[in-house]
């Protein structure tokens, strides 16, 4: 909502858990722990310096290890999470190494990065670009060997040996407008709900972004947005998801944390349709959500992972994910009726060819 979105997640700017109940294995702690599957059994790799290696064995050692830096809680089942367990996953599946550590402090950042490249650790990874004080060791002797992924929001420099990894939330928001608007074509309805925490500028942005997409469809759709002041009270969420449906709001969407499941139960429960703030929770079933706004740093990561074994990661670089060309970010109806999924697709595609720019219509409709 994120590569991490700092400037677009809840979850991201404040460091909350992107949902509360993401079905997402678990890690072992906030101290650096090391996962292990059998060593991928990959040759030595060249010599040279960063990006100048071949990945993913990047210091040539015989085996793949992966480090993961995070500057909150790993274990939060949301959005720190989703991060630490794409690596685990991915390294499993390869037969690679990570060790990990979370609730980093800002100001320990540099000293836990130089540990990892102590450990010889090929890929060093932030989990949120808060951690950007760590990007320095990349230049130095002892990270020599390693290739770096820094997810980034607003004001993060490029550096030679660091990917940047980020995506444009207007274009994830304004098609999770479209996907809403077509569920409210369908049913005649033309007032929209988006529930949120702060009412700050990301979240502001957010809303005006959903808004605009369902105008698409729907051209004389309203939206009602409430901030509650708290991406993670479940109970502030209820009450805004009751107040909105009281109005008559057939769609919302709780674009929160920890309370997101909070309130897609009580919509669940009053026949309201719900999307997802970030995750594929198409399969959930309590609560149930209707449409899935894909964007997670762990989708991103994993992807990003997926390049690294093909020696595809260019070091001094930003990779910016684009909804209509890359996997993620995506938006995905749970349950499309008619030609819904058609058209979605459609939309999806004219953003990723361009011929739909998103900045522009959110600030034409939104």
């Amino acid at each position: 909502m994120t590569a991490k979105r700092t400037l677009r997640c809840p979850q991201a700017a404040v460091g909350l858990a992107l949902a509360g109940a993401l079905a997402l294995s678990g890690c072992a702690s906030n101290e650096a722990t090391a996962s292990k599957s059998t060593p991928d059994a990959s040759g030595k790799s060249d010599a040279g310096q960063g990006s100048g290696q071949k990945q993913p064995d990047v210091n040539g050692d015989g085996k793949v290890v992966i480090g993961v830096l995070s500057p909150g809680d790993i274990n939060d089942k949301g959005y720190y999470q989703s991060f630490v367990d794409s690596a685990d996953a991915y390294a499993k599946e390869k037969g690679w190494m990570v060790i990990k550590r979370g609730s980093v402090p800002i100001g320990d950042a540099l000293g836990a990065a130089r540990a990892l490249c102590r450990q010889g650790v090929d890929l060093v990874a932030l989990g949120a670009s808060e951690l950007k004080t760590a990007i320095p060791a990349s230049e130095e002797a002892v990270c020599a060997k390693t290739a770096w992924y820094v997810p980034t929001g607003a004001n993060l420099d490029q550096t030679p040996k660091v990917l940047l990894s980020e995506d444009d939330p207007n274009q994830s928001m304004l098609v999770a407008g479209y996907a809403a608007g077509l569920k409210m074509k369908a049913s005649g309805d033309t007032k929209a709900g988006f529930i949120t925490g702060a009412k700050a500028d990301f979240s502001v942005a957010a809303a005006k972004a959903f808004l605009a997409g369902i105008r698409e469809v729907v051209p004389k759709a309203k939206l009602t947005s409430t901030y509650t002041g708290d991406f993670n009270d479940s109970a502030k969420a209820k009450e805004a998801t009751q107040a909105q449906i009281s109005q008559g709001i057939k769609v919302i969407y709780p674009y929160l944390g920890g309370a997101t499941d909070a309130s897609a139960r009580l919509a669940n429960d009053k026949g309201v349709l719900t999307l997802t703030p970030g995750t594929d929770r198409c399969a959930s079933t309590s609560p149930k959500y209707d449409i899935s706004v894909i964007f997670s740093p762990g989708d991103y990561f994993r992807a990003a992972l997926e390049e690294f074994a093909k020696d595809n990661l260019k070091m001094g670089t930003k990779r910016v994910w684009q909804l209509g060309v890359d996997p993620y970010p995506t938006v995905k109806l749970c349950d499309a009726k008619g030609d819904e999924e058609q058209q979605l697709a459609a939309f999806i595609k004219k953003i990723g060819s361009k011929e739909i720019d998103p900045k522009a219509e959110v600030e034409r409709l939104g």
